[in-house]
């Protein structure tokens, strides 16, 4: 009974969320552009499909991602997973024997950001709009990549208690930097996969691991360490999307043939 009461609860939630989306949208088609609605019923259905959704996604992320995000930072910053056996408990923990969270925390992110259905859609629209110069496959990589080492980093921040702003900074003055030098086609593009590769699979995954670790790790406040890995997550795509793109085209360059003027065949 409780499983249902959550749900009928999450749904009439979720209802209230999405109303003013649908109010807006045919508002907008009655209203402003005075034209009917196009295959009506599909456009219905397909609304009622996103409510559904929606609210078992909802009460997944209840039931599920979060309480499993938790548990996994607890358990692997446990004392008694970090220290060795023979280990004295009166010797505090240095942020190097928390390297199984550094190496879960790079995984589920690399992991998880693969599996974004945003980033897919985006990686394959990159790929037709470009003719085929933008690879779909290599591009996800690349954002992966991004993720995983942004929520690593998140994750050393949590564990020393380092300020934020610190990396934020440093990481900005590097986008910045790359910005100048990174081929224009791709500048936009790593912008905007910050944004995709944080989304519904990725970004509840990421909350639950930071607030997990801010209540685990001795020292930390929940408030103030606990948030800040959805600000790694978005801007270290940034990065390596440009760098991916920088790599190519001096790959490119390199392979160009020789083409000076000056040299003549004789025969």
């Amino acid at each position: 009974m409780s499983w249902l009461l959550a749900l009928f609860d999450t749904l009439i939630a979720t209802l209230g969320d999405i109303f003013p989306i649908v109010a807006i949208l045919f508002g907008f088609q009655f209203l402003i552009l005075r034209r009917p609605l196009t295959n009506a019923p599909r456009v219905l259905f397909g609304f009622l499909f996103v409510l559904l959704g929606l609210t078992l996604f909802l009460v997944g992320l209840e039931r599920a991602l979060f309480p499993i995000g938790r548990l996994m930072a607890e358990q692997l910053t446990a004392p008694d997973f970090l220290r060795n056996v023979d280990q004295l408990q009166d010797i505090p923990l240095a942020w190097t024997d928390y390297y199984w969270v550094l190496i879960f925390a790079f995984t589920i992110g690399f992991a998880t950001t693969l599996a974004e259905p945003s980033l897919i859609a985006v990686a394959l629209k990159a790929n037709q709009v470009s003719g085929g110069a933008i690879h779909a496959t290599a591009l996800r990589i690349a954002v992966a990549l991004g993720v995983a080492t942004g929520i690593a980093l998140g994750v050393f921040r949590i564990i020393t208690g380092l300020p934020i702003q610190w990396f934020i900074i440093a990481a900005y003055v590097v986008v910045v930097l790359q910005a100048w030098r990174a081929p224009r086609m791709i500048v936009p593009l790593a912008f905007d996969s910050g944004g995709v590769a944080t989304s519904t699979v990725t970004v509840p995954i990421i909350a639950a691991l930071g607030l997990g670790l801010a209540e685990s790790v001795p020292g930390r406040d929940p408030l103030i360490d606990g948030f800040g890995l959805i600000a790694f997550a978005c801007l270290f795509p940034i990065i390596t999307v440009m760098a991916y793109a920088q790599i190519a085209e001096y790959r490119a360059g390199r392979r160009k043939p020789d083409t000076d003027p000056d040299k003549t065949n004789t025969s």
